[in-house]
């Protein structure tokens, strides 16, 4: 795992280096190696430094590449400096006067009338990880202006105009590389980070964290998942898992939960698919090796005539949909000997899902996964029965599904995505996996990301791909929960980034994801 560190918590960790006896100074040209270090140098280069520590990290760069012979010229947005950042501006000034190096070195103030053209690299140290908010408009032209250039851009620590919490910004850098400092941020990977950066390292610098850091999950990580398996053993060795939805109107959500059998591929010993009995002809054909069970159903009576079907009108009544029905016996035979329980992928909102869930939460005492309709009917429920259930609990939410189980606004969320979702989950004792570009997992305490995925898994169904894969990897009894669900977010993820990369971004769909499942846990395994 490596660690990923808030804003918060770089910043504290820095200060506490510092007083423990590190001059800032000495840290800022650790950073400064580490960026040279990256050898992504064309002549002649440029450094665009603004006015804080991350324009200090530019000056003492400069000081190496000025020593290395690489012509450069520092341009400076400002003329106000860190206490640090002063100490290298002044020592480069007085180190460029001496001429003591043949070539082309400059130091000079930044203006409109600057063209970037001529550089074949271009080094961002205008904003650090500290800055929030909008990019003021002076700064906004010198963000342009670096975006428009051909040269090789390089940020250091972050992309300047890019929140180092969130990943979000109005406008930032565009970078080929971007070297963090001391220890990757969130906003590194979060929302907009993986568009904006092609490449990212990062550089150790000494500092240790204050705080428990986030944990970003690599493949290392996962393979003890799995384990080896022995021959003596049988399905019921890796767990019974149930998966709950579907209706008549969205019958390909559940199908596609098990398409190619997503959950049997992900290592689940036995898959018990439970759909409305009004869909089981329709569903039969696309289980194989999963058993299908039947629920009760009724149906759904409505006055809506805008888009009556021709010929089933009565009385300008007309039968909508069938819904699943809340037959008790039916759900404590589905769920007695199964270890785990994914519900809610296309099932609707009806009546009587919302009982089989409020029966599934006092009742189940396995691990239920949450997912689609089941957050929206979660939702509606008071947080008390969260807090009360009696299964452990998995929330599955993307963006707006998390919106709708905080009762807090998009934008408040994507202020601060991971703190948010930590708190959450702390309070309601839930797993929760916050789906994005990179995905958050955390049990209230710790906080793992995962960064695999890509453009093409913005397609329906994805979701429900991850529901059938968590469900099959819950079943590990005795395990970290909040590491299980991670591990099924980056199984997910590089089954996707795989898939993406046989069919393409354009074409792929989420069957195409499931397809890809099995030949990435070979590979991690």
């Amino acid at each position: 795992m490596i660690d990923i560190l808030s804003v918060e918590n770089m910043r504290k960790s820095d200060a506490a280096t510092i007083a423990e006896g590190t001059p800032g100074t000495e840290l800022m040209m650790r950073a400064a190696r580490g960026v040279f270090e990256c050898n992504r140098w064309t002549a002649p280069v440029a450094i665009i430094c603004g006015s804080g520590n991350n324009a200090g990290d530019g000056y003492a760069l400069a000081l190496l590449l000025y020593e290395a012979g690489i012509d450069l010229t520092v341009f400076c947005v400002y003329d106000r400096f860190s206490d640090d950042g002063r100490f290298y501006y002044d020592k480069l000034a007085g180190t460029l006067k001496t001429g003591d190096k043949s070539g082309d070195f400059g130091i000079e103030r930044w203006s409109d009338s600057v063209d970037l053209s001529k550089f074949g690299t271009v080094v961002d140290c205008l904003l650090g990880t500290g800055f929030k908010g909008e990019v003021r408009s002076e700064l906004r032209s010198v963000i342009e202006a670096v975006n428009a250039t051909d040269a090789v851009k390089i940020s250091v620590d972050i992309n300047s105009g890019l929140n180092g919490d969130t990943g979000m910004a109005d406008i930032c850098v565009r970078s080929d590389l971007t070297v963090s400092i001391g220890s990757f941020k969130p906003g590194h990977f979060l929302n907009m980070a993986k568009d904006v950066m092609k490449e990212k390292t990062n550089c150790d610098i000494g500092i240790k964290p204050v705080d428990e850091p986030y944990k970003l999950i690599e493949a290392s990580d996962i393979e003890g998942v799995f384990g080896k398996r022995p021959n003596y053993s049988n399905k019921g060795t890796y767990g019974y898992t149930a998966l709950i939805g579907g209706s008549t109107r969205y019958s390909g959500a559940i199908r596609l939960a098990y398409l190619a059998n997503a959950s049997m591929r992900s290592g689940a010993g036995v898959a018990k698919v439970a759909v409305p009995s009004s869909i089981v002809h329709d569903v039969a054909s696309q289980i194989l090796e999963s058993t299908l069970f039947p629920l009760s159903c009724h149906e759904v009576m409505s006055t809506n005539t805008q888009e009556q079907p021709a010929g089933d009108e009565e009385n300008g009544i007309f039968r909508e949909d069938s819904g699943v029905a809340y037959v008790p016996e039916e759900i404590d035979e589905l769920i007695s000997n199964v270890k785990t329980v994914a519900f809610g992928m296309g099932i609707g909102t009806g009546e009587g899902a919302a009982e089989i869930l409020e029966h599934l939460l006092t009742k189940y005492k396995g691990t239920l996964i949450i997912d689609a309709d089941g957050l929206t009917l979660l939702s509606k429920m008071d947080r008390t029965i969260i807090k009360n259930a009696t299964p452990k609990l998995v929330l599955t939410p993307h963006i707006k599904e998390f919106s709708r189980l905080t009762g807090m606004e998009i934008s408040q969320i994507l202020e601060d995505p991971t703190g948010i979702a930590k708190k959450y989950a702390s309070e309601t004792g839930a797993v929760v996996l916050l789906k994005g570009p990179s995905t958050i997992v955390t049990d209230g305490e710790k906080v793992y990301i995962t960064d695999r995925g890509c453009a093409g898994m913005a397609t329906a169904g994805s979701g429900d791909v991850l529901s059938g894969i968590t469900a099959a990897l819950c079943c590990k009894e005795g395990a970290d929960l909040c590491l299980l669900v991670s591990a099924a977010a980056f199984i997910n993820g590089a089954a996707g980034e795989l898939a993406e990369e046989r069919i393409g971004a354009v074409s792929m769909t989420a069957a195409d994801t499931a397809g890809a499942i099995a030949e990435v846990i070979r590979n991690i395994v």
